[in-house]
């Protein structure tokens, strides 16, 4: 047993939700033993990524609003877009506005642009972006209150010159339907250009995968075949995935896990996203908290966030694996005494660096995250740093 397997004591807690039928499954991929020192809560015992360096995209004051989370970044045409979604101090609150700044070199960001208006049947999340080199697409997730057990659908807007948006317009599946469910915010191209991503449907929130070989990603939508954990409640244990690579093509899916195991719950695709092996825990330990994966240019596979193994978001780092198959390298981003303060309260907040989504950017890796819920951030580090893949120099 490695000392990761060692650190997750929760995961005992699960057995009596099907644990055993996912242990009896491969596992899609490995950890080094010894990679994380899990009593340094400072750092995990990793050193700094060279020539790692912060920016700060939005840092509310006084008279803005404080609740800032879901940072999602995307390139179009020579500038960087950041996404996120703003209330006035709580989550989810009906005011919730979807927001979005842009920059040139990512360093100096315009002020925020509202993509939406508050509503009050509910309210609109941000679900990230997609461009297929000539349109830029917004993607928003619609909570109407009326809907029971708790869910939503996903609408799509979009603009040529990233200034100038169209209404907003269902996103649709194969057959014409609207989707119903709400759409994770890492939409992932293959080679091949088949777009994979997974929504969580109604009835509740249930996460299944989701492809489709529209190359605007707005239509054609069809949910992969995988059989979910078995769960309690309306919420799947597997939800908000994120995507990478390995090196013979095989597609992994990584999950956070409602069963509270701190561990990701990995699936795997051999055929391009139709089919999905049954979910297992990994012992790639995680803060149960949003997924971010990916590969780099010369097919490093990689993971950023908070690998904690308990609650606590922080520290923040990068994990990579040069064939996606055993991941023995990590390096930290941000250390925990790093973090600023919370400066406002709010339903939801705590000290944290939440909800990692990144994103390659010129010869950058681009970790964006919200801090304590409240700043728009991101941490880069250039790619040959952390690149080791067969192409990597």
């Amino acid at each position: 047993m490695t000392s990761v397997a060692r650190t997750m004591t929760a995961a005992a807690a699960i057995c009596a939700l099907g644990a055993g039928a996912a242990l009896a499954q491969d596992m899609p991929f490995d950890v080094a033993d010894g990679l994380f020192e899990f009593e340094d809560t400072d750092t995990l015992g990793l050193e700094p990524a060279e020539g790692a360096e912060t920016i700060t995209v939005f840092e509310p004051g006084d008279e803005d609003w404080k609740f800032n989370h879901g940072s999602v970044l995307i390139g179009f045409g020579d500038e960087l877009y950041m996404q996120w979604q703003s209330s006035e101090m709580d989550e989810d609150a009906t005011e919730t506005v979807v927001v979005y700044s842009r920059s040139a070199d990512g360093e100096t960001w315009s002020e925020p642009v509202q993509l939406t208006a508050p509503w009050n049947e509910g309210y609109t999340s941000n679900g990230g972006w997609w461009t297929d080199g000539e349109t830029l697409v917004a993607y928003l997730n619609v909570w109407p209150d009326a809907v029971s057990p708790r869910g939503g659908h996903v609408e799509y807007m979009t603009s040529t010159d990233g200034r100038t948006w169209s209404k907003p317009q269902p996103v649709t599946m194969a057959d014409g339907t609207p989707l119903e469910g709400i759409f994770e915010q890492d939409p992932t191209a293959l080679e091949s250009g088949r777009i994979v991503n997974s929504a969580h449907l109604q009835p509740g929130l249930t996460a299944k995968p989701i492809f489709t070989d529209d190359p605007l990603g707005v239509s054609g939508w069809t949910v992969g075949e995988m059989e979910n954990l078995p769960h309690e409640g309306d919420i799947t244990r597997e939800l908000e995935p994120s995507w990478f690579v390995q090196e013979d093509g095989d597609v992994v899916m990584i999950f956070r896990d409602q069963g509270n195991t701190f561990l990701k719950l990995a699936s795997l695709s051999s055929d391009e996203g139709e089919t999905w092996s049954l979910p297992v825990e990994t012992e790639m330990p995680d803060s149960r908290t949003k997924q971010s994966a990916g590969n780099l240019p010369d097919g490093t596979a990689y993971m950023a966030g908070n690998p904690t193994g308990t609650k606590a978001r922080m520290p923040l780092a990068v994990v990579t694996s040069a064939d996606g198959e055993l991941f023995d390298e990590a390096y930290l981003l941000r250390s925990a005494s790093d973090m600023q303060d919370l400066r406002y309260e709010g339903q939801y907040k705590r000290p944290s660096y939440s909800y990692t989504k990144s994103y390659v950017w010129n010869d950058d890796l681009y970790v964006a995250y919200a801090t304590n819920k409240e700043d728009v951030q991101f941490t880069r580090v250039p790619l040959d740093t952390i690149a080791r893949g067969a192409d990597a120099d």
